[in-house]
This record gives structure tokens, C-alpha cells and sequence, in this order.
């Protein structure tokens, strides 16, 4: 059989659309796709994304950008996908919802421990 170069799937979580410019996730997607055997990725940033929020461009929530990825990591996301910048406010796209980079290395080392607590309770 030939290969089509696209063995590799991962599914991601990045929220749906749900009115007044808000995206949501539903946490329970992320277990329903662990299922199909791929890995899951969380795209916490985009989740917190507040399309059309500033009017013309996309505004967001970056307050909840760790709760988010706790969440994530609680109940077995393989990884986090993360706008990160040394100065949101500075960022030409998505700086509305970008973790500040200080941010990134104490946030990571948190959902390792959570990840890693959640694998040790997963049931099979």
C-alpha cells in the first residue's frame, strides 16, 4: 500500500463558537477522543479567544489560559498548543490571548505534574 505521507493524526480541542463572542470547550471531548487512540491535543489558547471581540479583531482571556490547561491536563490532553510572547500587548496576531512567555516554564511544569497524576489514576 502507498503511503499517503499523513500517518500521523492528532485531534486537537479549541472550542466552539457558542454566542456573544465566546468559544467554548467541552471538557468531556477530551476523553471521547482519547478513545480513538490518537493523541489529543489542547489548543488552550484559542479556547480563550473572543472572536470579533474588539470589534473589528479577536479579543481574549488570558486569565484563563492556566485554569484552562489544568483542566486539560486532568483529564489526559497528551499536550498544549500556546501563544506565547515577551509582550502580548506588543504581538502583531493573537496577543490578546498569548501567555506571557515568564509564564510558560512554571505553567508547563504544572500540567507535567497534573498530567502525570492523571495518568496514574486513568482507568483503562
Amino acid at each position: 500500500m502507498a503511503s499517503t505521507g499523513n500517518e500521523k493524526i492528532i485531534l486537537t480541542e479549541r472550542g466552539s463558537s457558542f454566542g456573544y463572542q465566546n468559544l467554548v470547550v467541552d471538557m468531556r471531548s477530551f476523553p471521547i477522543m482519547r478513545k480513538f487512540g490518537y493523541p489529543v491535543v489542547f489548543d488552550v489558547t484559542h479556547s480563550v479567544q473572543l472572536p470579533g471581540g474588539e470589534g473589528k479583531s479577536s479579543g481574549g482571556q488570558p486569565e484563563f489560559i492556566e485554569p484552562l490547561a489544568r483542566a486539560g491536563a486532568a483529564v489526559g490532553i497528551d499536550g498544549v498548543f500556546l501563544e506565547v510572547h515577551e509582550n502580548p500587548a506588543k504581538a502583531l496576531s493573537d496577543g490578546t490571548n498569548a501567555l506571557p512567555l515568564n509564564q510558560f516554564r512554571p505553567l508547563i511544569r504544572k500540567l507535567q505534574r497534573l498530567s502525570a497524576l492523571a495518568r496514574e489514576w486513568a482507568t483503562p
